[in-house]
């Protein structure tokens, strides 16, 4: 019989971490239909010399917003990518109060580089006010990819005890009762867990930290327990260093459901990872299931002292983050202040760690662009000054505009790639969607299988492809994709394993208010990818307006 699409002539690398096998592979309905050989088609992708494979899926996402105005959730859909779990970090944009972007949209502007002008033109906010009615928002309007999305602690403290106590002061216990609630609420809509952040990295409204890292265990604890009651979903935390790994690891035996955390980043000279490793490992092997999450990217920030997300946990910058833009220039042309900056910032206050200047060098300035790629460490040696003294006066001349490469961690290529193919732990932190003027880690797909697996060969192909489908699959429960098989969903990408490649990075204006960003739209061996069927990627281009036979867009809303 003819099906309505065969993949002809590739290696299908099915998922499951077998070698490769020489199949077509047809789809009917949405579904793969068969794999096998000498399979006819109405249409046929041509896929010689290439690798057949599921869908890769992106468990550590923040398109709760983008999906509005951007429903191909790009540049994840051009990576190959076909699945997406957003929420991350406690930062769901529902519950949200009927002041709509109001406190929550400035606790994402500072916590996640997410314009503000943005998120107001962006988002449709009197369309919903409970996590359901979100999710309802986005399955009417259609989405590129299936999309998945956890309730957030963050969200959901703002929503019960509003803007000043959530972030101020611990839950009372009718207030937790309240909390409790609507986590369940949000889990019988289709959420796909509860996240939370203890991190000392996330810092919102008015430099404070974000109401999730004002709650104690207990309270997180209790929050958890609506996803156990529910029977499925997962936790995403940040514990921080506030929460232990045996804390973590009690609090999984206690819920019963699994925990993934971030990150378990690399610090070149400092091999605490193995550790944690170790810690994890006897944990699993008592039944606990707590995955750390691991990146293959390092973290690498392209900042501007307009919102300077790498300084802004540091005393002296979040005290100004609620400064308007003249206050802020002001505020860095100060001496005084610069002074007592510099005094943290170079490790002279005790118990203080410097800042690490020699990661930083320029990326962009309007006004000095022949200092693009020197390092500040070498320009205030040249100059006389301080480094700090080097980024403000630049960043002063370009009105605050020069943007810095500073790479925070997971800068040692020998213990990633001693992380990478491990059991235990997920890939994640691409952070897809957040910070989008300062970093795009949506393409760690195929700098996985390009960098990684074909140029360093950390793994074999087949166990990278396990790690980027059937394995985050199986913990999140979506039983039904991550493998090519008969009866799966049709997500399926298809590349060349001799050529992937992430591409370059370039920045835009493409978002509401002209928002800006940079994105990686120019893949290299990325050649189809299918989305429940229907093609979404041809020939080495992403299709305009990829629509299926219902004419809705072929993303499906994953409700649990």
């Amino acid at each position: 019989m003819a099906y309505e699409l065969v993949i002809k002539g590739g290696t299908v690398v099915d998922g499951t971490g077998t070698p490769g096998f020489a199949a077509d592979v047809a789809v009917q309905d949405g579904r793969i239909a068969e794999v096998g050989t000498g399979l006819d088609g109405d249409r046929v992708l041509e896929a010689a010399g290439h690798v057949v494979a599921p869908g890769f899926i992106d468990i550590h996402t923040h398109y709760d917003a983008q999906v509005f105005w951007d429903p191909g959730l790009t540049p994840s859909s051009y990576h190959g990518v076909t699945t997406v779990i957003a929420g991350n970090c406690g930062f769901s944009i529902a519950p949200c109060g009927p002041d709509g972007a109001g406190i929550l949209g400035r606790t994402l502007q500072h916590v996640e580089d997410m314009s503000l002008d943005t998120l107001v033109a962006g988002v449709p906010w009197d369309e919903f006010e409970t996590f359901g009615q979100y999710l309802d928002a986005v399955e009417r309007r259609g989405v590129g990819l299936n999309y998945g999305c956890y309730v957030g602690h963050t969200a959901v403290r703002l929503y019960v005890m509003g803007a000043d106590d959530a972030y101020e002061r611990p839950a009372a216990d009718a207030e937790i009762a309240e909390m409790q609630r609507i986590v369940a609420e949000a889990m019988a809509a289709g959420a796909a867990g509860f996240a939370s952040s203890a991190s000392p990295t996330h810092n919102g409204d008015q430099g404070r930290p974000v109401p999730s890292r004002v709650a104690d265990l207990a309270e997180l604890t209790a929050l958890c327990e609506p996803v156990r009651d529910a029977g499925r979903g997962v936790l995403a935390l940040l514990p921080g260093g506030v929460f232990s790994n045996q804390e973590v690891f009690e609090l999984q035996r206690h819920i019963g459901r699994p925990i993934t955390w971030t990150a378990l980043l690399t610090v070149k000279g400092f091999p605490y990872h193995e550790k944690v490793i170790a810690e994890h490992d006897a944990a699993r092997a008592e039944g606990v299931e707590v995955w750390p999450q691991v990146s293959c990217r390092p973290l690498m920030f392209q900042m501007n002292l307009a919102e300077p997300f790498t300084l802004n946990m540091r005393s002296s910058f979040s005290s100004i983050m609620g400064q308007s833009h003249e206050e802020r220039k002001a505020t860095y042309a100060d001496r005084d202040w610069r002074a007592t900056a510099w005094a943290e910032l170079s490790g002279k206050e005790q118990g203080v760690l410097p800042f690490n200047w020699p990661s930083l060098s320029v990326a962009e300035s309007t006004n000095r662009p022949e200092l693009v790629g020197r390092n500040v460490v070498e320009l205030a040696e040249e100059w006389g000054c301080t480094p700090l003294d080097v980024i403000l006066d630049v960043s002063l001349a370009d009105d605050r505009t020069t943007r810095f490469n500073s790479v925070l961690a997971n800068d040692d290529p020998d213990a990633i790639e001693w992380l990478l193919p491990r059991d235990g732990v997920l890939l994640g932190l691409a952070d897809s969607g957040a910070h989008v003027s300062q970093l795009c880690d949506a393409c760690f797909s195929t700098d996985l299988l390009g960098n990684w697996v074909r140029d360093r060969g950390v793994m074999p192909l087949e166990r990278a492809v396990h790690k980027l489908t059937a394995e985050p699959a199986a913990v999140y429960g979506l039983d039904d994709r991550g493998v090519v098989a008969a009866g799966k969903a049709a997500d399926l990408v298809v590349f060349d394993p001799a050529t992937v490649a992430p591409g370059p990075l370039r920045r835009v204006r493409d978002f509401p208010a002209d928002g800006e960003r940079l994105t990686a739209d120019a893949p290299v061996g990325v050649r189809h990818t299918l989305v429940n069927g229907v093609p979404i990627r041809v020939d080495d281009e992403a299709v305009a307006e990829p629509l299926g036979p219902d004419g809705r867009r072929p993303g499906t809303l994953l409700r649990g």
